[in-house]
């Protein structure tokens, strides 16, 4: 089929030719006879083309994900506030994240400019967590999509997250191991270190977590603390709600030492 092609293509090239020397020559007659066999010609190698199969289609080029984009990836699957070490290790274990804790340093504080100048302008808002005093909470980024009682932390509040965030790692380790020849030795060190720190949630220190008793032993302790720690985060949340406008709500009121911190810039 090449070779027909070739054929066709120098035939094509040569009566081009041969109709523009007969035009130059007014020679009519003979130009309008090599125009017809040139239209043939044509057609016979748009024929011929258009039965030569298509190679494979090219794969798309991966979207690049952003910082913002993959934190957002891992606070949605731990469901808790959470510090940048944790939502990296996430981040790299179940999404192939490529994040590091120093990019999250001035995050928040880009996300409050960026809701300052177009207040809701994004679906979402990476956030910060707010303390009893509805200050921002060291650290604790949250999603602006959350509840306010998810995004408040009373006495009972790290622990309860700690255990609502193992709870979901675990579930989705277990997920990915279900459907992978072998686990994914992050996600299986990631939860290691989540297990020895609930009782009844490691079994020696020698084998890899199981998933399922992690969670298990998670939502035990939980359903310890679980109803102190929503009356304490619903009266929080009723206060930021009455005392706090939009901005305050979701990136914490500001402290003396804030405003100083702010002055001096």
């Amino acid at each position: 089929m090449s070779d027909r092609l070739d054929d066709l293509e120098r035939r094509i090239d040569e009566l081009r030719s041969a109709v523009r020397r007969a035009m130059r020559a007014r020679d009519t007659g003979t130009a309008r006879v090599l125009r017809a066999e040139l239209r043939h010609a044509e057609r016979a190698w748009d024929a011929l083309v258009s039965t030569v199969p298509a190679g494979p289609p090219e794969p798309p080029a991966p979207r690049l994900v952003t910082v913002r984009e993959q934190v957002h990836q891992a606070l949605h699957l731990l469901s808790a506030p959470a510090q940048p070490r944790l939502i990296v290790a996430v981040s790299g274990a179940f999404f192939g994240g490529t994040i590091r804790s120093a990019q999250l340093t001035s995050l928040r504080r880009d996300e409050a400019r960026s809701f300052r100048s177009s207040p809701y302008g994004r679906p979402y808002y990476l956030c910060a967590a707010l303390t009893d005093r509805l200050s921002p909470a060291r650290g604790l980024l949250t999603l602006s999509a959350w509840p306010l009682e998810r995004r408040v932390i009373g006495p009972l509040s790290p622990r309860v997250d700690f255990l609502t965030c193992a709870i979901a790692i675990a579930t989705a380790a277990a997920t990915a191991a279900a459907g992978a020849a072998a686990p994914d030795e992050r996600a299986t060190r990631l939860l290691a270190g989540l297990a020895r720190n609930i009782p009844g949630g490691a079994d020696g220190d020698v084998a890899p977590p199981d998933p399922e008793r992690v969670a298990a032993a998670a939502r035990a302790e939980l359903a310890v603390h679980a109803e102190r720690d929503t009356r304490d985060r619903a009266e929080l949340a009723q206060r930021a709600t009455s005392q706090l406008g939009d901005v305050a709500r979701l990136f914490g009121a500001a402290t003396l030492s804030t405003i100083v911190k702010e002055e001096a810039r």
